[in-house]
């Protein structure tokens, strides 16, 4: 009857050693800590947009802002693009934020591009041919096509004017078509939504269709 305590005493004392875990250790955070949450959302999502080099999609941004975990957090960020654009205009800026290849983009009002051209006067020289600017216009609306039907519709050779769009990201290569030798097709890209400021394919000017 004597060996029963000590055993009691052996198991209490095992217990003794072990630390004790914090109870703020075993609960887990509900969603990601959301940053800069004293600022106005408004002005985090321009900060957002000021900085990015590149359209951003709302998701993505409203993962950036730690909003993700809330309900409708895109409709928050749409809102506050809203609230931006309204203050931009009764400020008379020079810029809005557009719906640009998929997402938003900060970009100057068309009434300031000769000013904008001067300062970007190095690029002039790069500006599309009226060949490129055929052969992009007959992507853009006949995609996916092949080079075959691009000549047929010119009339004369464009494999290096698809070349050319191909290198400046304009154009690219979207698949095989199901025919003999599987000729490949051409397509636009987001690159090209960016240039011409076009929030997708749908936003393209009505056109008569392109016909061989």
């Amino acid at each position: 009857m004597s060996a029963k305590p000590s055993v009691v005493a052996v198991h209490q004392t095992e217990v003794d050693r072990i630390d004790p875990i914090p109870v703020v250790a075993l609960i887990e955070p509900d969603i990601q800590e959301i940053p800069c949450a004293d600022l106005p959302l408004a002005r985090r999502v321009e900060a957002i947009l000021l900085a990015a080099d590149r359209p951003m999609s709302d998701t993505r941004i409203a993962e950036l802002l730690g909003l993700i975990a809330k309900s409708k957090s895109t409709n928050l960020v749409r809102d506050a693009v809203e609230e931006l654009n309204a203050g931009y205009l009764s400020l008379g800026c020079a810029f809005k934020i557009e719906s640009v290849a998929g997402g938003r983009q900060v970009l100057t009002l068309p009434a300031f591009a000769p000013v904008v051209s001067r300062l970007r006067g190095e690029k002039q020289q790069t500006r599309l041919t009226q060949p490129a600017i055929e052969t992009l216009a007959i992507v853009a609306y006949r995609q996916p096509i092949q080079r075959a039907e691009i000549e047929a519709i010119r009339g004369v050779a464009s494999g290096e004017v698809l070349r050319g769009l191909l290198e400046r990201r304009l154009v690219r290569i979207v698949g095989r078509a199901e025919e003999l030798g599987r000729p490949m097709l051409y397509g636009t890209t987001s690159e090209f939504l960016k240039v011409f400021g076009l929030a997708s394919l749908s936003d393209l000017p009505q056109s008569k269709e392109l016909r061989v």
